[in-house]
């Protein structure tokens, strides 16, 4: 379904929580310390987080927001600690394998619709995902 001003595409979510893997996907530029940092003058690509990734391998490189609460916790726009403290407490099923980050500011907004939004939906749907969590900066 293609993506409108008008109609956004709904799917009920029917599954219980506790039963769900969970994924995250952000705008807020998270990325791993390992990874080529986003440019900072826009930027449509993502970054893979691997979901056994330990919170101090996370940074965000972003421009276009105050970043000095996420810089202090990256759980602040990226709640992978979070996650698997739900896990643990039973209220979710499971935390996903892979995870994405991106930076959320770019001036070509026609690639992301088209390329970069799909590209992920189409890596979260071959996944054994059940529910995204989206976060911004």
């Amino acid at each position: 379904m293609e993506l409108s001003r008008r109609a956004i595409p709904y799917t009920p979510f029917a599954k219980d929580l506790s039963q769900a893997t969970i994924a995250l996907v952000s705008t807020a530029g998270v990325h791993l310390k390992s990874q080529e940092p986003y440019h900072l003058d826009g930027d449509s690509s993502y970054r893979e987080v691997p979901g056994d990734v330990s919170a101090a391998d996370l940074m965000v490189t972003h421009g276009h927001y105050d970043t000095s609460s996420a810089l202090q916790d990256i759980n602040a726009v990226f709640p992978i600690d979070r996650l698997r403290e739900l896990q643990r407490e039973g209220f979710i099923g499971g935390v996903a394998p892979l995870h994405f980050g991106m930076m959320g500011y770019t001036l070509r907004m026609k690639e992301v619709i088209d390329q970069t939004a799909p590209e992920i939906a189409r890596r979260i749907e071959r996944s054994p995902t059940d529910a995204v969590l989206l976060t911004g900066g």
